[in-house]
């Protein structure tokens, strides 16, 4: 199994988010010179199918999907081999998962009763998830695996909802003897407002899993001499008993005189622990002598998306530490990648097995 073959050209490849055409015009030239039938759809993704036609008793194929994605954040990290680590933007967040998608896909072949589909998705970085949306549109699988990193051996099962909320802050241009607060004061007093708010919710929540995470994203002022204009972007990462519209209400109850924009809306999810395709994981990382976790993230990823409509087992996996996600030090280590496709394989054995039915048992 080379590098050289799919992973190390992918991550070469510049793919922002809204920017992803030549990556996944190269992820479908590797797919279709593997057997699959590969093409970029209306969204821009990369797709590659595997169908293994009917099952035994002449039942029509279910769909497996694969969807990982094929955008990245900006930011250019030299891609190199150093010490057994392959650096580069994406290695881990998430052309390394996907890679290892299409790799063991074509390594398991095609699964008589069923269609393996890869999905290199478009915009998972952006708010808009324009990849996964339109999937939705598109298929209705038995079973999904999001390609997000979660170590070769664990399993994601669930991840945050998010918010992100635009204040805009406009007061009238004052001397600075005077004590009147000017925008700025009063965007920052806001947001210690809403820092104050948050810490009572958290309170006792002891898991960041559970709790609201803010961040403040974006803080900019102008004025032209008669208004002071002061905007701030805010991110909040939410629990599952936590939605967009609670959060919305708390947000505005210390908004006076101030304007809100909301925007990139996702829900929280969490996905079932007992399903045939947990129990899949959970067995082929253990036939490669590896103990197995579980993870839930404080991010979102296109689960959030496919998970609520999608409504079957669905978990996230990929090689990789998701510590090093959008940072300057981005690698994948190539022995860990080897048995994330080694694990994916394993999986797509056990749970396309003439036997085995999503209904079933592992």
């Amino acid at each position: 199994m080379s590098l050289l073959d799919l992973l190390y050209p992918l991550v070469t490849i510049s793919s922002l988010s809204k920017q992803e055409a030549e990556a996944s015009r190269f992820l479908v030239a590797w797919m279709d010179s593997k057997g699959f039938q590969a093409f970029v759809d209306p969204a821009g993704n990369a797709v590659g199918i595997l169908d293994g036609g009917p099952a035994a008793d002449g039942t029509p194929p279910q769909d497996l999907i694969l969807l990982g994605h094929i955008d990245t954040v900006p930011g250019v990290v030299p891609v190199r081999i150093d010490n057994g680590r392959l650096f580069g933007r994406g290695s881990v967040d998430a052309k390394g998962p996907l890679a290892a998608f299409a790799q063991a896909a074509w390594q398991a072949g095609r699964r008589p009763g069923w269609r393996t589909i890869v999905i290199g998705a478009v915009e998972e970085e952006a708010a808009s998830s324009k990849g996964a949306r339109y999937a939705l549109t598109q298929y209705n699988p038995a079973l999904v695996v999001i390609g997000e990193p979660s170590g070769w051996n664990r399993v994601t099962l669930g991840y945050k909802g998010r918010m992100l909320t635009d204040v805009t802050v406009r007061r009238t241009v004052a001397h600075t003897a005077n004590p009147v607060p000017g925008a700025c004061e009063v965007a920052v007093d806001y947001w210690n407002h809403v820092l104050t708010r948050i810490a009572a919710f958290n309170n006792g929540r002891e898991r960041p899993w559970d709790q609201i995470l803010p961040s403040l994203r974006h803080f900019t002022s102008e004025t032209d001499g008669l208004i002071q204009t002061a905007e701030m972007t805010l991110g909040f990462r939410m629990p599952v008993d936590f939605g967009p519209d609670q959060l919305k209400a708390l947000l505005a109850a210390d908004a006076l005189n101030i304007d809100l924009g909301f925007w990139g809306e996702e829900v929280a999810y969490r996905a079932e622990k007992n399903t045939v395709l947990v129990r899949a994981f959970l067995a082929a990382i253990r036939s490669l002598s590896g103990k197995p976790g579980f993870v839930l993230k404080t991010g979102t990823s296109d689960m959030n998306i496919v998970g609520p409509v999608w409504r079957c087992p669905i978990v996230a996996y990929g090689p990789g530490d998701s510590t090093l996600d959008h940072t300057p030090e981005e690698h994948v280590e190539i022995e860990e990648w080897v048995r994330g496709v080694a694990v994916l394989e394993t999986v797509l054995q056990r749970i396309t097995a003439p036997t085995l039915h999503p209904e079933g048992a592992a």
